[in-house]
């Protein structure tokens, strides 16, 4: 009997293990929940403003305002519409007034659409969709609203010190300069559309966060980890929260539109969630 209640264990057991196998994390985290559909477009800022570490040489830079470049836009904004956004989220802080403002200016034709990605691809967007609100999600880092902060003094030189940008030797760094230099060289090139299919490739996307890992990543024991932890993801983390804080249901349908360095963090956490379900922007091809 008591051989019986053993086998009988161990069979149950057994079946147990089959089925937990036979599904995956994703089966229990989202057995009833209805997540809402994500997009994230990946861009470089079209009016080349020199913040990033890369500074697209003059004779490299696109201009989005002209005729051809006009037409390749209407082409990726109708590849974007695909998606039907119900809500557009930028790279704005969370006041958009002066944006609501300039998109209706544009309705009523008293305002050129200037070269911003916003400008350019959330507007008529917005307009397509009948859509009244921005939503702005972009936040200072930890970091930075600690060290500007009037009750930062206790931490301050701690905090200095993890800022500093200190010039690090990595042979690494040429090889990722070379290849931002190379996407360069595709925009010029290419259309609007190939450029941000390539953009927003998962490998890219990834490829392109590793430059956060060299360099002055290595900076003393810690110093380039904390630097990377209290500023970049703390920034993106923030972005992230503030998204999951927009009102949205599964009738929704988000659009992310930042520039393509954040995507590979943004990615990660929306991929993660269980409150959304990340679009390929690849995938849009196959909707009609």
């Amino acid at each position: 009997m008591l051989r019986s209640n053993y086998l009988l264990t161990l069979l149950l057991g057994f079946l147990l293990q089959v089925s937990f196998a036979q599904k995956s994390p994703e089966f229990f985290l989202n057995k009833d929940a209805q997540p809402v559909p994500v997009l994230l477009v990946g861009t470089f800022h079209f009016g080349y403003p020199g913040m990033d570490s890369h500074k697209t040489k003059p004779e490299d830079k696109i201009d989005v305002l002209s005729s051809e470049r006009q037409e390749e836009m209407k082409a990726l904004v109708d590849y974007i519409a695909r998606f039907k956004p119900t809500k557009i989220v930028v790279e704005a802080g969370r006041n958009t007034g002066y944006l609501m403002k300039r998109y209706a200016r544009w309705q009523n034709g008293t305002y050129d659409l200037k070269r911003q990605e916003i400008d350019q691809l959330a507007f008529p967007l917005m307009k397509q969709f009948d859509l009244d609100t921005l939503y702005g999600c972009d936040a200072p880092s930890f970091l930075w609203s600690t060290l500007y902060s009037e009750d930062s003094m206790a931490m301050q030189p701690v905090l200095n010190r993890i800022a500093e940008v200190e010039k690090t030797e990595d042979p690494m760094e040429e090889q990722f300069y070379e290849w931002y230099s190379y996407t360069d060289q595709y925009t010029l090139n290419h259309t609007l559309l190939e450029t941000f299919q390539l953009m927003n490739k998962p490998h890219n996307i990834q490829a392109m966060h590793g430059h956060y890992l060299i360099g002055g990543f290595k900076r003393g024991e810690f110093e380039g980890a904390d630097e990377l932890a209290l500023n970049w993801y703390s920034r993106n983390l923030r972005i992230f929260r503030l998204i999951q804080r927009i009102d949205a249901g599964p009738e929704d349908r988000v659009m992310v539109l930042f520039g393509a360095g954040h995507m590979a963090i943004l990615a990660q956490q929306f991929t993660a969630s269980p409150g959304f379900e990340v679009v390929p922007f690849d995938a849009l091809g196959d909707i009609k």
